[in-house]
């Protein structure tokens, strides 16, 4: 066998190898490894984003494989994801407070729900919901834990919707966290431009666990650190009465812009800087 036969006879034999390699990984990592087999009882579940699950994908409880998602469907009376979940009969002592996450494998791997056990003594049934969910974790947030803006609430109970208008929002994005005290209690649900009034209208998703927000509370747009992403902080007020859905913050504080920093700075001098004392007038001596 000449030299260049023997080349190609290599060149094929890996090429082989290397297609059945991708067609192995491709049934371990996708759906065709996660067909479901055995009796089942199914259950619903509701989040607000599912990123790229898809159906047959695996349902898992301290990451062991307990069942698989049979079908997604968008809610046409809101915008929220029905995810009906497929468990085996063997897993039916599944408390009904339980939480319903969506996790991905590795970095870039498929996406499952996690299931991870509530305290209610009592268990899930054939076409229960699972009222406590959290949605698929967003690049866009994760880099935003990375750079210091923080996370956003878990959102498990719903949200409601306020409303914020800022002569200038910075860098402000949608997704970012909004805070009050430092503790993160919802996200930015979307940034408008009023053509109108020329300022932006920030509409704001708050966790409902935080209802009682009272409607003379400020909204103001901080920088995480020096260089970190921007949120919005919320500063509660005195008043008796609490904000409902759909009200509008009044009292607001725009984005600081570094130019405008620098500018006070060399405005007002340096903060240990003394100014001197007024001359006192000869008619004040004696």
């Amino acid at each position: 066998m000449s030299q260049r036969n023997s080349y190609a006879v290599g060149t094929g034999l890996f090429i082989v190898l290397g297609f059945a390699a991708l067609a192995y990984l491709a049934t371990q990592t996708t759906s065709v490894a996660n067909t479901h087999q055995g009796a089942s009882y199914t259950v619903q579940a509701h989040f607000a984003n599912i990123g790229q699950l898809k159906e047959r994908a695996p349902v898992k409880i301290a990451g062991v494989r307990v069942g698989q998602v049979r079908t997604i469907a968008l809610d046409p009376k809101r915008e929220a994801a029905d995810v009906t979940l497929a468990i085996d009969e063997r897993y039916s002592h599944i408390p009904d407070d339980s939480v319903a996450t969506i996790f991905t494998s590795g970095l870039l791997g498929d996406q499952y729900v996690g299931i991870e056990y509530g305290n209610s003594k009592k268990d899930l049934a054939e076409g229960a919901t699972l009222a406590r969910t959290k949605p698929a974790q967003q690049l866009e947030e994760m880099l935003g834990k990375f750079f210091g803006a923080g996370g956003v609430a878990d959102n498990l109970g719903g949200s409601y919707v306020l409303k914020a208008r800022f002569s200038n929002v910075g860098a402000l994005s949608v997704g970012a966290p909004v805070k009050m005290a430092g503790v993160p209690i919802g996200s930015v649900m979307a940034v408008h431009a009023d053509p109108v009034k020329l300022d932006a209208e920030v509409e704001l998703a708050i966790d409902r666990k935080y209802d009682q927000i009272p409607d003379d509370s400020a909204a103001a747009v901080f920088t995480s650190g020096l260089i970190g992403t921007q949120y919005v902080a919320v500063q509660p007020g005195g008043s008796p009465e609490f904000l409902k859905n759909g009200d509008e913050m009044v009292l607001t504080q725009s984005a600081m812009q570094l130019e405008d920093l620098i500018g006070k700075f060399l405005v007002n001098g340096s903060p240990t800087e003394k100014k001197e004392a007024p001359a006192e007038s000869p008619a004040g001596k004696h």
